[in-house]
């Protein structure tokens, strides 16, 4: 027998939103390599097991690419007539919209203390807003741990639990931030090298997919705040650069 993993969640609702978010990406993301579904339970999903190494700094520019392939991939396949406003229909549910989890979560940093007042709170609403443009790609929580390479540098995905709608950009920037809290600062030249492998993977899709190195910013932004609280937990060794 193939060697497997288990994966626990909290409820079966939890496993069905999981298992439709990796059939979806499957289906539409196709750049996207994951470990296959072995089984399901009521609170647990097994999936064949990939031996692999988490995510470094040096992957960034090849990861780049992969992401900036499958978004457009998944804009060519079903996303070209989302709105990153409203909930996507997919087979058995839905990909939630960009705004709604995220005005919470910015709400939630206030009253957590990671956000200094009122003032604050309603800059970064402002800046979730102006980011609500543009062609709708996908969010799928890409931190180093969430990316297996192995010894052949094949980068398969995993924990496919959070999907989401977001703009052509916002998970490359979850990526870079996450790298900088698990590994330490990101040169420059390497988040140029790395947008640009995003971009011109992308483009096979449709020029109008670019990210600007200010988009990029911009969404980096909403990620130092969404993921300060987890400075020292989860492999996260400092918090986000300021």
């Amino acid at each position: 027998m193939n060697a497997q993993f288990v994966k626990r969640y909290d409820s079966p609702a939890s496993v069905a939103r999981a298992v439709r978010h990796h059939y979806w990406l499957a289906a539409n993301a196709a750049p996207m390599r994951q470990p296959r579904i072995c089984g399901t339970a009521a609170t647990s999903i097994t999936f064949e097991h990939i031996a692999g190494r988490h995510a470094r700094t040096g992957d960034l520019r090849a990861i780049a690419g992969l992401l900036g392939d499958a978004h457009g991939t998944a804009w060519d396949a079903s996303l070209r007539h989302a709105d990153l406003r409203a909930p996507h229909p997919v087979p058995g549910g839905c990909i939630g919209d960009y705004l709604t989890c995220r005005r919470a979560a910015l709400r939630r940093r206030l009253e957590q203390g990671f956000l200094p007042g009122t003032a604050a709170l309603r800059a970064a609403l402002a800046l979730l807003e102006e980011t609500a443009a543009g062609t709708a790609a996908f969010y799928k929580d890409s931190n180093p741990r969430n990316f297996l390479i192995t010894g052949s540098q094949t980068i398969f995905v995993i924990d496919t639990d959070d999907v989401t709608l977001a703009p052509f950009g916002y998970d490359l920037a979850k990526l870079i931030v996450t790298l900088q809290m698990t590994y330490g600062s990101v040169r420059p030249a390497a988040v140029t090298a790395a947008l640009d492998a995003y971009n011109q993977r992308a483009a096979r899709h449709g020029q109008h997919h670019a990210t600007t190195l200010a988009q990029l910013d911009s969404f980096a932004a909403l990620h130092q705040v969404f993921n300060a609280p987890y400075a020292g937990r989860h492999g996260y060794r400092t918090g986000p650069a300021s």
